[in-house]
């Protein structure tokens, strides 16, 4: 019997103890009665920003497909289409409760709290200990919990721009499932779970830049050291049209991603949708411009590299800053992040499409400015306004998270690079590299 089909024997024998598990245990809900804090519109709202964060998965696999060589087109835009698979299997099973069981310690979900979904469809929102704290109460919870679970598909999905062209697919698809448990799930714990560590700390991320950014980004950079250059690290674009449309579907979904985290049809929501068409429209035209001022043409691919910056730098501020600020935080982010694209094409280290100097560099400027902008008139729930009103708590304490959430997701990240190396080898083979992973790991072509 072959390597591979050694390896794939694994998760077949998992897949058949999830057939058992669901006869087991089928969740089947338990009559309730009404539950009066429901509001419908609500719900409408929240079922359109599931769909909407959904596609994202999507359009981020042509934001991607598009950039690589015409090789590998299909092979990176299935490592984000096969994460909807594996990430949703995991979410139900087990995700689900590690991210916002029962805290242990603020900073897991114990596995056995809606372990296969258990409670789910009839139970009420996700409570801190002291019942004080309320996450998403107008919602049913298996709405919020499969709202969460699109956040959770996508962070995975993100690192595969990094290492681009030249990873074996069964040790990716091993990878996603031990970060998903391992980094993600601690990660959305600490920060969104009102018994959360950092949550109770004070730190201010409305949509994911900690939780999705920046442990993306810092997977990213474990990802392209441990995995090292690619042969050949020249590429042509495959189809700069398909970056446009991933781009054009990822700004789409995202106001379902930053929106819809106000888990309602209210104002917040609307302000929301409004900071995050503002950064990233300003973060586009900055790109664009700052290229212009170094002597480069005004460039599709800057266009939307620029715009996608913005999205991932008001991320964590949608819901705290002003819709002013939001400008400032898409110009900043924008040229931030473009210096760090040019810093990085002058070292060894080969991000294949940049994700740490977008994603990793961007959620950790949108933390930062997060802390810099946030006020108590756009959200109530801050207790301590920015720095730029004259407080510092927050500022300091976003410092501390930022610092801690990075030092988490690189090093545990490249853990369990390790430990994905030993079962199943990581790098695809020279030869199959210069073949291109549509055909040597997929036997399909474009």
């Amino acid at each position: 019997m072959s390597m591979t089909r050694r390896i794939a024997f694994i998760p077949f024998i998992l897949l058949i103890s999830i057939v058992i598990l669901s006869l087991i245990f089928p969740s089947l809900p338990k009559p309730t009665k009404p539950n009066p804090d429901i509001n419908y519109a609500d719900i409408a709202w929240m079922l359109c920003a599931t769909g909407l964060v959904l596609i994202m998965t999507p359009g981020l696999a042509f934001f991607y497909g598009g950039m690589v060589n015409k090789k590998n087109v299909l092979s990176t835009m299935l490592q984000s289409f096969i994460s909807m698979a594996i990430i949703s299997i995991i979410w139900v099973v087990v995700g689900f409760s590690l991210s916002f069981g029962k805290s242990i310690g603020g900073v897991i979900g114990n596995p056995l709290s809606y372990f296969m979904m258990k409670g789910v469809i009839e139970g009420g929102p996700i409570t801190s200990a002291d019942g004080t704290i309320k996450l998403a109460a107008t919602i049913p919870l298996v709405l919020f919990a499969f709202y969460q679970l699109k956040f959770a598909i996508i962070t995975p999905a993100l690192i595969t721009g990094a290492f681009a062209g030249r990873i074996k697919f069964t040790s990716y698809v091993l990878f996603i499932a031990l970060f998903s448990i391992f980094i993600y799930s601690p990660l959305a714990h600490a920060t969104w779970h009102p018994d959360g560590i950092l949550n109770k700390l004070g730190v201010l991320d409305f949509a994911g830049g900690t939780v999705v950014h920046m442990s993306a980004g810092w997977a990213a950079l474990a990802s392209a050291i441990y995995l090292k250059q690619r042969n050949d690290t020249n590429h042509t674009p495959a189809r700069i049209t398909y970056v446009m449309l991933g781009t054009g579907l990822l700004w789409f979904g995202w106001l379902g991603f930053n929106a819809g985290s106000a888990f309602g049809a209210n104002g917040l929501a609307a302000t929301a949708l409004a900071t995050t068409t503002s950064a990233s429209a300003a973060a586009a035209f900055s790109w664009v411009i700052f290229d212009a001022v170094r002597g480069r043409k005004p460039s599709a691919m800057g266009t939307c590299i620029g715009a996608v910056v913005g999205l991932v730098a008001i991320t964590p501020a949608a819901g705290f800053v002003s819709i002013p600020h939001s400008l400032t935080i898409g110009i900043v982010s924008s040229i931030v992040s473009n210096l760090m694209v040019e810093w990085r094409t002058k070292t060894n280290l080969d991000d294949t499409l940049d994700v740490f100097p977008c994603h990793g560099v961007g959620g950790i400027t949108g933390m930062i400015l997060t802390a810099v902008f946030a006020h108590k008139s756009i959200n109530s729930s801050v207790v301590n306004n920015g720095l730029f009103f004259g407080e510092t708590k927050l500022f300091m304490v976003h410092m501390i998270a930022i610092v801690g959430v990075s030092l988490f997701a690189f090093f545990g990240s490249l853990l369990l690079l390790k430990f994905t190396d030993i079962i199943s080898p990581l790098r695809v083979s020279a030869d199959e590299e210069k073949e291109g992973l549509d055909w040597s790991q997929h036997g399909e072509k474009l």
